[in-house]
């Protein structure tokens, strides 16, 4: 019988493997910058080990790796290998060969407990149903004085393009509506908070950023749409609808003038003592 657990992972899965072609399109560099800006806030060492699960096309992986340096190792876990693909290409690329890319399920990491002196988890706590059940099985994998980071969504994503996006999905299938959202659950600095007093970890460091990502055109805001959990919900639609939803993004984007939507971030980081 299938389980929430196994829904949602699933759901992630064809949606990111869906993503994989858009994921890294040159306007969605939001996935390179609050990636490296985790794993600076780690400060890292030459020699360090590193788990980063929901690890994507290598945003946080290949900052750390290239930080922690040839005696240091990183090993990549996510459920999509369309993004994985794209992770291994990118490493080879830049010649890092202390890094390591799984596929695999955050609530089935097949690692050793207290393995690695980092582990990270960049945009994906939230799409485990029982969160404190993934963040303990994160905290698990961290070494006694190593660290443990969470970034997720803060308030409003991408606003205000985000809501003309939803108004033409509702335009088409109201049952769609708003129906994968998973990171409001944390989007606020208590509720994240909360989380983790729920998973026994002690209270984490946490930093509420506030953000604004460039759209310089209809075209790169529709990138993000594709390259994005977003693109889960489309892939639902038929293909007339999908046109038209994506026609009312591209009017809308040219209509308000929008040039930037929202892209609050909140960094948490907790130390094991």
């Amino acid at each position: 019988m299938s389980t929430p657990a196994d829904a949602a992972r699933e759901r992630a899965r064809n949606t990111y493997n869906a993503a994989a072609d858009t994921y890294d399109d040159p306007a969605n560099s939001f996935w390179a910058r609050f990636g490296r800006r985790t794993v600076e806030r780690l400060h890292l060492r030459p020699g360090d080990r590193v788990l980063d699960v929901c690890s994507g096309s290598g945003a946080s992986v290949l900052p750390a790796a290239e930080t922690v340096g040839p005696s240091g190792s990183v090993v990549g876990i996510d459920l999509a290998d369309n993004l994985l693909a794209h992770a291994r290409a990118k490493a080879h690329a830049r010649g890092l060969a202390n890094v390591e890319f799984r596929t695999g399920d955050l609530l089935d990491l097949k690692l050793p407990h207290e393995a690695f002196d980092a582990v990270v988890c960049v945009f994906g706590i939230f799409f485990v149903p029982d969160m404190p059940l993934g963040l303990r099985e994160l905290w698990t994998r961290v070494r006694r004085g190593g660290q443990l980071a969470i970034t997720t969504w803060g308030p409003r994503w991408f606003e205000p393009a985000t809501s003309a996006f939803w108004r033409a999905v509702q335009a088409e299938r109201s049952d769609l509506y708003k129906g994968f959202n998973p990171w409001d659950r944390i989007c606020e600095p208590p509720a994240l908070a909360a989380l983790f007093a729920q998973a026994g970890i002690p209270t984490p460091h946490i930093e509420a950023e506030a953000n604004r990502h460039p759209i310089a055109s209809p075209e790169a805001w529709w990138a993000a749409v594709l390259g994005s959990g977003y693109r889960g919900t489309f892939e639902q639609l038929d293909a007339a609808a999908r046109e038209r939803v994506r026609a009312a993004n591209f009017e809308y984007i040219r209509a308000s003038g929008t040039t930037s939507v929202e892209a609050n971030v909140m960094y948490a980081v907790a130390r094991k003592e």
